[in-house]
This record gives C-alpha cells, sequence and structure tokens, in this order.
C-alpha cells in the first residue's frame, strides 16, 4: 500500500510537469499559427533563428553526426528548426553551471590520491596502455591506483548482496549516487541499513537523478530521507519550462563507504536490477568494488558532483581513510568521470583507447550501439586487423525504436568481421570493455550518444588485474548461450530499412 501511494503521488508531479509543457506548447503553436499580423512577424522571427542556427551548426566544433542531424530538422521545419535547436542544447544558466563546476572540480583535484610511482610501474607493466594512463592522469585528471583489492559482480543479485554487506561496516560515512531509485525489495532493505546508520551518527548521504527517478521517486521524497536523519540531493530538479530541456543527467552509479570500499557499475537500485521484478525479461548486469586509494577516487568524484550540486563543501582531509595503505601488487585500476560541460568527451576516449589499443581480443557488453563514423570506424578498424572483436546486446530492447536503431548497425559492423550476440530472452544492461587479458574497464558509459556526449558518467580502468580474466570469462559464458548474429539473420525488408536508416539520422536526439 505504502509503495503504492508512493507511485501516485509521483505520477501526480509527472502528470502535471506534462500539461504544464503541453500548455507552454500550445500557446506557442497558437500564436505562431493564429494567421494574425504578430503570428506573421513570430514566424518570419523564428525563420530567421533558422538560418543563423545552421550557421551556426556548421561552423561548430562538433560531430558530423550531430550537424547532420540539426540540418535536417530545420531544412525540414524551417520555422520550428531553430527553436526546437535553441532548446534542446541551450540549457538555462549552462554557462554558470560549467564555471561553477570547474571551479570545485580544481579545488578537489589536489585530494585525489596520486602515487607517481604506480604511474610509472604500470607504463613500464603495460606499454600498450601508455596512452590511456597519460590522456587519464595527465590530461583527464585520474591518477592510477596500486594498493587497491577488486572484486567483479557478473550480476545484479551478487553486487546487492555485496553491497548490503559493505553497508553493514560503516563506521564514519555512506555515499550513495545513483540515476535510478525505486522502492521495492533492493531499496528498501538498502533503506532500512542507511536509516539505521544514520542513527548511530554515521554521515549518510543520497544523490539521484530527478529525470531518472521522474516515475519512481515522489516529489516530497528527499523530506522522507530527511526525517531519518539522511541528507538527499536530487540532482538537476526537472522544471515544466520549454526553455530547458535538461538533457545533462546524472547517469552515475557510485557507492563509498567510508572510502574504504566503493562500488561502480550500471546497476541502479530498483528490483528489476536484482530480477525481483520482471522487466524486459532476465535482466544481466554487472558492477566492481574496489578498495585502497581507488575507492578514496571515486569517493572524491562523488564528493565533487555533491558539491556542484548541493552547495555544501566539506573537509576532504577529514574525510580521507587513516587506514594503512594496502600491499602493492601486479593490479592497477584508474577510476574516472566524465562531465558533459566540456568538450573532453573521457568515456568515448576511454572506449577507443581500448579499441585502438587491442591486438588479439576486444569483447564489448552494452545494452544500446548507437555510434558515430568514429567508433564505427574503430571497431570495423580493429575486427579487420585481425583483432577478435564481439558485441554483446540485448534480446529485448527497452525502447523499440532505440533498439530498432542498435539493430541497424549489426549488418555493416558484421560485414567487416565482428561477431555481435544478443542476450537471449532478456536484457542486457551491462556496460563492460574487456581486451587481450591486459585491460578492461566497467561503468555507467552507454554505446549511445546521450551517455557518450550528454550525461555525467563515471567507470573504472583495470590493468592486469584478476578481475579481467572473471570478465573475459563472464562474457564468453553468457555469449555461449546468447543468440549469435548472422548476416542473413539481420537482414530486413525495405520498409524496415528504410525506418532504420532515419532512426540512424536522428539518434543524436534519442
Amino acid at each position: 500500500m505504502k509503495k503504492r501511494h508512493s507511485i501516485k503521488k509521483a505520477l501526480a508531479r509527472r502528470l502535471l510537469v506534462a500539461v504544464l509543457l503541453v500548455v507552454q506548447l500550445a500557446l506557442l503553436l497558437f500564436l505562431i499559427l493564429s494567421g494574425n499580423a504578430a503570428s506573421k512577424w513570430i514566424s518570419h522571427f523564428l525563420s530567421l533563428v533558422s538560418v543563423l542556427v545552421c550557421l551556426h551548426v556548421i561552423s561548430a566544433e562538433s560531430r558530423p553526426g550531430f550537424k547532420i542531424t540539426w540540418l535536417l530538422l530545420v531544412l525540414v521545419f524551417p520555422v520550428f528548426g531553430g527553436l526546437f535547436y535553441l532548446i534542446a542544447t541551450r540549457q538555462t544558466g549552462s554557462l554558470y553551471a560549467k564555471q561553477h563546476f570547474d571551479r570545485i572540480s580544481r579545488e578537489k583535484a589536489c585530494h585525489f590520491s596520486k602515487d607517481p610511482a604506480a604511474e610509472e610501474a604500470a607504463k613500464a607493466a603495460f606499454p600498450a596502455c601508455r596512452p590511456m594512463l597519460r590522456y587519464l592522469s595527465d590530461h583527464a585528471g585520474f591518477p592510477v591506483s596500486f594498493d587497491s583489492e577488486t572484486k567483479y559482480y557478473p550480476s545484479g543479485e551478487t553486487f546487492f548482496d555485496a553491497l548490503l554487506q559493505a553497508l553493514e561496516t560503516a563506521e564514519k560515512y555512506i555515499y550513495l549516487e545513483y540515476f535510478i531509485i525505486e522502492d521495492g525489495v533492493m531499496w528498501n532493505s538498502i533503506l532500512e541499513i542507511l536509516k539505521r546508520k544514520a542513527a548511530e551518527g554515521v554521515d549518510v548521504r543520497v544523490m539521484y537523478d530527478d529525470m531518472g527517478c521522474f516515475l519512481t521517486l515522489p516529489k516530497d521524497y528527499p523530506d522522507h530521507l530527511r526525517s531519518f536523519g539522511i541528507k538527499c540531493q536530487v540532482f538537476m530538479p526537472f522544471l515544466p519550462v520549454l526553455s530547458v530541456l535538461h538533457n545533462n543527467r546524472d547517469h552515475r552509479k557510485i557507492a563509498s563507504i567510508d572510502g574504504r570500499i566503493a562500488f561502480t557499475g550500471g546497476v541502479n537500485l530498483a528490483d528489476e536490477y536484482i530480477n525481483r521484478r520482471e522487466k524486459h525479461g532476465r535482466w544481466r548486469d554487472a558492477a566492481v568494488s574496489v578498495t585502497g586509494s581507488a575507492a578514496w577516487n571515486l569517493t572524491v568524484i562523488f564528493l565533487t558532483l555533491w558539491q556542484s550540486a548541493s552547495g555544501e563543501k566539506d573537509d576532504l582531509d577529514s574525510l580521507r581513510p587513516k587506514t594503512a595503505a594496502a600491499p602493492k601488487s601486479s593490479a592497477f585500476v584508474q577510476p574516472y568521470a566524465d562531465v558533459p560541460l566540456d568538450d573532453d568527451k573521457t568515456g568515448e576516449h576511454v572506449y577507443l583507447h581500448i579499441i585502438q589499443s587491442a591486438k588479439d581480443y576486444l569483447y564489448i557488453s552494452t545494452p544500446y550501439l548507437i555510434i558515430d563514423d568514429t567508433m564505427v570506424l574503430a571497431l570495423t578498424l580493429a575486427a579487420k586487423s585481425g583483432v577478435d572483436v564481439r558485441i554483446l546486446t540485448p534480446e529485448i530492447g527497452d525502447n523499440k525504436f532505440v533498439h530498432m536503431t542498435t539493430r541497424s548497425y549489426y549488418r555493416d559492423l558484421i560485414a567487416a568481421g565482428i561477431k555481435i550476440y544478443e542476450y537471449t530472452g532478456g536484457y542486457n544492461h551491462a556496460k563492460t570493455f574487456v581486451s587481450d587479458d591486459t585491460i578492461a574497464t566497467v561503468g555507467t558509459v552507454n554505446l549511445d550518444y546521450r551517455s557518450l556526449y550528454l550525461h555525467y558518467e563515471c567507470g573504472a580502468v583495470f590493468y592486469g588485474d584478476s578481475i579481467i580474466a572473471d570478465m573475459r570469462d563472464d562474457f564468453l559464458r553468457v555469449a555461449q548461450d546468447s543468440t549469435p548474429i548472422t548476416k542473413e539473420s539481420c537482414e530486413a525488408s525495405r520498409f524496415v530499412q528504410l525506418l532504420q536508416s532515419i532512426l540512424r539520422i536522428f539518434a543524436p536526439l534519442m
């Protein structure tokens, strides 16, 4: 009954937002199409805006796919196309948000755990990975760790069990940052521990994305958590204003317990992720945990965005674990984050580095396969160069048109020698790359335009770690039980091929 009431409150709020947006759109259409003198001037003005937008798009430094999409949209809708571009890409306060986040990032950068000896040792041990190591450390500002224990979780269920155990050990703080939170077995089990720990004096913080929880949590849910002593921050609350589309969502998944152990991966805090509720068939996901300085570095990533969203500034020196460092190992871990406010697409660059460094094999797991020409070229070139490239996608999609767009890439990739598998009877939500028994990454970054270019994302790169073999074996096991896609099986009618071509044109808007 309590969950049903919560869902009703969430739906009521979302319905109000939708109604307000529709009213604004209807008013705008009326002003343009009413036929009076004012509407003609408005129409001429918007047409001029569309022309200026086209000139801006042509001269801008952006992906060709984005340019083609927007130019075509403006040509098809010369009056509304330019306005839609401004609504979709020019968010209110974006310049201030960038300056605000840049300032906080610079303040927090000195608090990452950095060990120059670890970076030099990693470069010496894995020379093929030197470009990645230098890029993430020297340019993006995310150091490599040499004192971390790691573990790979091949399902939401195994991750959930490990998270519950870790939460019980919290003595100082628990920080959770998730795209989706929903009442159910998973979240309620976690919440019971959070309430108890908060009552014991542990600093418990929860940050979730407002759009991600658009249909799962009511507007007053932060007050509900605060009543238990839990700090709560809603990331970028959605406003029913046409001038703000809030494209930049917090798609990260981070759990940090005392800065000693941290988790990341694809798993959100809702029951479908642990198969307690069926959604798109059986759900497959993946996550990792790290200890030592890598866990602390993920904590700094969390606190950077927490301060940006809440304005709350912490003394990071007091939060950093004081325990002695773990013994050096042969494993290197490099947590990273991606921010849509700059032009440096860290998540995409991590993937491209792994693709370009692959010599023997490259195994990719992703829920979406909606990529631009740069990524297609990198994947096909690797396959044509003799690398065993395999990609695992879902058999059951979470969106019909998005899934159709994913399948539109199969023919070209298979023609280049790439092997594609669809996770039989379910939804593959894991986001992993593993290559050559040497390098791997697990995180939140999907192979689609939103994750690669528009969202706040995170992940971790592993060099020479034992979990690389775990990831490799897990991929091969799942692929063996999945449906291999052949050139013949992905053939479609001319109508479907035409629809897929159209969807690929508009893929940057999905």
